[in-house]
């Protein structure tokens, strides 16, 4: 304590940093926790994206297999009805 100084101002200088030293460990502390929940999240979140991916991939290469097959057939039908024109 310096004898230069009131008490009271010397009291309120070591409050005040006492204070600003409990809110800057606060904010490490919210960084901190704020980074893990992040590195959590990211580990979580991406199996279940690529789950999504994966399921929609597969639901989509079924889809373009069964209109290929459609395709197909609508086109073997044509090409017959036009066989038997041409023999007419």
């Amino acid at each position: 304590m310096d004898d230069d100084k009131p008490i009271l101002e010397q009291m309120t200088d070591a409050v005040s940093t006492a204070a600003t030293a409990t809110a800057d460990a606060a904010k490490t502390v919210v960084k901190k926790v704020k980074k893990a929940a992040k590195k959590v999240a990211k580990k979580v979140t991406p199996k279940k994206a690529k789950k999504a991916k994966k399921a929609s991939r597969k639901s989509s290469a079924k889809k373009s297999a069964k209109k290929a097959v459609k395709k197909s057939a609508k086109k073997a039908a044509k090409k017959k009805k036009k066989a038997k024109k041409a023999k007419r």
